[in-house]
């Protein structure tokens, strides 16, 4: 039996903000009830970007309808930039820890609110599919949320991808690749934390291995929603870029490349290189 906290049992059993919001201009909806899980997300953001408003539908254990709680009483006055920074252990954190069985949870609350986000921005919807291939299909969990799991909580087993994604909890045919994915990333965490000992890249093999990325990484997840980037010029530790197709002129284009294209290549790369768009 799990031990949970007295907060996550108050939530559990008196859930604040729960049903339709009828006048959400932002709602994030993930989860699958085939899967066993399901969240919607509605918040209402006023024209300053404030958050006034947040309440939620969902379907799950205890620990689901706890941090479906939880979030909504945490994202009520929040910015759009405060709740961006929102992470699963943040909420996890809040009900003063989760069963690690349940961090899941925690999980998908951080994911609706991502899509809610994405929803009042004008972003692309995220995919059916997410990126990468199906691995678990006892719980519908893609490669793509493996590995953000595994990077963003620093995990080290199976059993912990397991906790926080579901996936292996099923039948178990995905274990092996699981391992497999959880080696690779391991590997690379390995790979860049020795790579800081080292001495700086010189400018060629800086811009080898920024152009190997570019190519490898970055360009194949923006076209997979309909966006493409160039490579410019590199100067120093600054990659110049423009950005192409759906990501040429998006409203939230500072977001993509910030949070991915620069984060990207700080983490393959070297930690304090810097993005900006040509022309900027």
């Amino acid at each position: 039996m799990w031990e949970y906290t007295d907060k996550v049992r108050e939530h559990f059993l008196h859930p604040r903000n729960v049903g339709v919001l009828e006048d959400a201009n932002a709602v994030g909806e993930v989860g699958s009830l085939t899967c066993g899980d399901a969240l919607k997300l509605y918040l209402k953001i006023n024209e300053a970007g404030v958050i006034e408003d947040a309440r939620f539908q969902t379907f799950g254990c205890a620990s689901a309808i706890a941090s479906s709680s939880v979030l909504t009483e945490l994202l009520k006055g929040k910015t759009i930039e405060e709740a961006r920074r929102l992470t699963n252990k943040d909420i996890a954190a809040d009900l003063g820890g989760l069963p690690k069985e349940k961090m899941h949870c925690s999980v998908m609350g951080q994911e609706a609110l991502e899509a809610a986000l994405a929803d009042y921005l004008g972003e692309k919807a995220p995919a059916p599919a997410p990126e990468g291939a199906l691995v678990c299909k006892c719980f519908g969990v893609y490669e793509g949320q493996i590995r953000r799991a595994i990077r963003e909580n620093a995990l080290k087993t199976v059993e912990e991808i397991t906790d926080f994604t579901k996936a292996g909890g099923g039948c178990g045919d995905c274990t092996e690749r699981l391992q497999a994915i959880l080696d690779e990333e391991l590997g690379r965490t390995a790979a860049s934390t020795a790579a800081a000992g080292k001495k700086p890249l010189t400018n060629l093999e800086r811009v080898k291995r920024v152009t190997q990325i570019m190519d490898e990484e970055i360009r194949p997840s923006l076209k997979k929603d309909s966006g493409d980037i160039d490579l410019v010029d590199i100067e120093g530790k600054t990659v110049i870029v423009a950005l192409r197709g759906a990501c040429k002129g998006c409203p939230v284009s500072h977001v993509t490349l910030t949070e991915f294209v620069q984060q990207r290549l700080r983490e393959l790369v070297e930690p304090d290189i810097t993005v900006r768009e040509a022309g900027k």
